[in-house]
């Protein structure tokens, strides 16, 4: 019985230590694949990796860890985004009411097919390499508006607790905002915020590109770079200062490599010629979506129709509420994935 015992706890002994060799040769591939990746020939990895660590508020360690200042810098010059040097030619926006069932293409035909009832807006899901996400269609831009949290510079609100007292239809997140630390409670929006045609927020930008995004009067998405007073004396009743532009009068800006901002959550406003707004928010850092990088939201903006277009904040800001409901998968942490904001664009 001794004899029997001593082999089966060796044969048993003999297993595991060929199990550990198996687990430690899977690791050190692990690492040297890794490190092949990092510091190997291919050039789009570490662009990948660098512009999507270097565009979050609290991941840009994971650049910096691996590559000097320099090199970060050198792959941040060399994915841009080269946006049309141009203002919104409000003139070529005519509102329009549809009569007809011919239509440009099977995306035209999404928008304009509108659900029998509920002639405001329309859900679609959009799908591409790596990212899913939501485009609202909303027909009525005289129903969009900024709005804020109620304590605007000491600190921000969800965009489910905005949503509520603003009685919103939909809700989605704006403009960037001052996040110093990396954990800031959303008080101060970068940029000049207007809400109702007044001046409520007027603080630094975010040097992010692009300049005011706002809906003017006669409710046409104005894209342009103006101070403050010039917004309001052109009218501008609603708007928030980010960027980059994407879309202006209809020519797509140049996005350069993957644009420099990786890939991550999203969101970005747009309006086609015929007046109908594009709201677009895609899921990002979860395994069904990993996110989307500039040309891809250039491309879902140009496929259906948007004429202007430009980015919002994203990554954790990327939320999307519709009938006080979640749509989008945020990933801000906590019970719900959402962050306290500043600004917010909203459907009433």
């Amino acid at each position: 019985m001794g004899l029997f015992k001593r082999k089966t706890e060796k044969k048993k002994w003999s297993l595991l230590k060929k199990f550990l060799v198996f687990m430690l040769v899977l690791l050190l591939l692990g690492i040297f694949s890794f490190a092949f990746l990092l510091y190997g020939p291919i050039d789009s990895f570490k662009n990948f990796w660098i512009t999507s660590a270097m565009t979050t508020m609290n991941h840009q360690y994971l650049a910096k860890w691996f590559y000097s200042d320099e090199y970060i810098n050198k792959v941040l010059a060399s994915n841009s985004v080269i946006e049309v040097d141009e203002s919104t030619d409000t003139s070529a926006i005519k509102f329009k009411k549809y009569t007809t069932s011919i239509y440009k293409n099977e995306y035209d035909k999404q928008i304009l097919t509108k659900d029998p009832d509920n002639d405001l807006y329309k859900v679609i899901e959009v799908s591409g390499s790596g990212y899913k996400g939501f485009l609202v269609a909303i027909y009525d831009p005289s129903r969009i508006s900024i709005a804020t949290t109620k304590y605007l510079g000491t600190r921000g609100e969800s965009i489910l607790t905005v949503s509520k007292r603003e009685n919103a239809i939909i809700a989605m997140n704006a403009g960037g905002f001052y996040d110093p630390d990396w954990n800031s409670n959303g008080a101060l929006p970068h940029g000049t915020v207007i809400s109702n045609g007044k001046l409520v927020s007027d603080y630094e930008d975010a040097r992010v590109g692009g300049g005011f995004i706002g809906f003017n009067n006669e409710n046409k998405l104005v894209l342009g770079r103006m101070s403050a007073n010039e917004a309001l004396a052109n009218g501008i009743r609603d708007a928030i200062e980010f960027g980059p532009f994407l879309i202006v009068n209809g020519k797509r800006s140049f996005v350069k490599g993957n644009g420099g901002w990786g890939i991550a959550p999203r969101s970005a406003i747009g309006q086609r010629q015929d007046g109908i707004v594009l709201f677009l928010v895609i899921n990002g850092r979860i395994p069904s979506s990993i996110g989307a990088d500039m040309i891809d939201l250039c491309d879902v903006l140009e496929n259906y129709g948007a004429y202007n277009a430009a980015n919002l904040d994203g990554g954790s800001s990327s939320e999307l509420v519709i009938n006080q409901e979640i749509v989008n998968t945020p990933v801000a942490g906590g019970s719900n994935g959402l962050r306290d904001m500043p600004t917010f664009w909203v459907v009433k």
